[in-house]
């Protein structure tokens, strides 16, 4: 099935051929670098005091990178953090160590993508993305952010958004590595909606999520223009479900938060990578296999990779 905006024609269920935009691979930050200052990042926050399914009152992940595969961590393969963000402390970071997601300002606007374009279509054993990177079926924020935006004074994000080709290939079955690999500063996945999925880190180290500000959907572009997603949108149809949302670069979906049973998953209850192993809908079968969970709290999407990666930004 090929998507093209500005509407989702289907709700995505099953995993099976579904709508997206085009990605090219960066691993740039979101925003210029701060003044001189970055390089090597602090200590991990002490977060003890959130609570991860607690919107208002969510753990910080600032500074949580690890060098292996750790729980609640982002083993991120960059070695430095220049920095780059959002700047200063907004209100809706605490001083304990945790933030509140039902306070945090958006980026104004309701800007559509007429030309987007997404699909993701089975060839044999591989499942072929290819797209342009903009929002299949929803609208963004207007970015570069207006001085007028009441975000400005928290994120001054000079960049607008553009279309940029994404095209790769992805194991239909995909299978787990000897041994786990870190993440990239760049896209490690895309959502169905066919918007590149980043971690939760942003230039300087600090949980994007938190510090960064984003629109209504979640998303926000980068230097060359990529529009991304550092956590799931709620705009997909299954950000609060246990559906199918996207695909990390090791081929492995990325499903909603909820288990079979509706109950709200956590670090607690994934491994190292941020996956599990449970039944699932798979290209219209229901089958027990590796998946990575898209939670409301930090690292968001996945730690590292459990399987081999076929794309990976440089």
């Amino acid at each position: 099935m090929k998507l093209t905006g500005p509407s989702i024609s289907a709700r995505i269920n099953t995993g099976l051929v579904v709508c997206v935009a085009s990605i090219v691979l960066v691993a740039a930050a979101c925003n210029p670098p701060r003044p001189p200052g970055g390089g090597s990042v602090g200590a991990p926050v002490d977060n003890s005091a959130g609570d991860p399914t607690d919107p208002a009152n969510l753990p910080l992940g600032d500074y949580h990178i690890s060098q292996a595969p750790q729980r609640g961590e982002i083993w991120s393969c960059n070695v430095g953090f220049p920095g780059g963000g959002g700047t200063g402390t907004p209100p809706w970071i605490h001083g304990n160590g945790t933030w509140d997601s039902t306070t945090k300002l958006v980026v104004d606007g309701a800007v559509s993508w007429p030309a987007a374009v997404f699909s993701l279509t089975l060839s044999g054993p591989n499942r072929v993305v290819s797209g342009n990177g903009l929002p299949v079926g929803f609208t963004t924020g207007i970015f570069p952010i207006q001085v007028t935006d009441d975000v400005y004074p928290y994120d001054h994000n000079p960049n607008a958004i553009g279309a940029h080709t994404i095209s790769y290939t992805l194991p239909a079955s995909p299978t787990v590595a000897a041994q786990s690999s870190c993440t990239s500063g760049g896209m490690i996945g895309v959502a169905l909606d066919g918007v590149p999925i980043f971690n939760g880190l942003d230039g300087g180290g600090r949980d994007a999520v938190a510090h960064e500000t984003q629109d209504a959907c979640g998303g926000h572009p980068q230097q060359q223009g990529h529009y991304h997603y550092h956590s799931i949108s709620d705009c997909l149809p299954g950000a609060n479900s246990s559906d199918l949302i996207g695909y990390a670069n090791d081929g492995f979906g990325i499903y909603g938060p909820l288990d079979g049973g509706g109950h709200e998953l956590t670090n607690a209850d994934l491994d190292e990578c941020h996956g599990t192993t449970s039944a699932v809908q798979w290209d219209g079968q229901t089958v027990s296999m590796y998946h990575y969970v898209a939670t409301r709290a930090y690292p968001y999407t996945i730690g590292c990779y459990r399987g081999t990666p076929s794309v990976v930004a440089p």
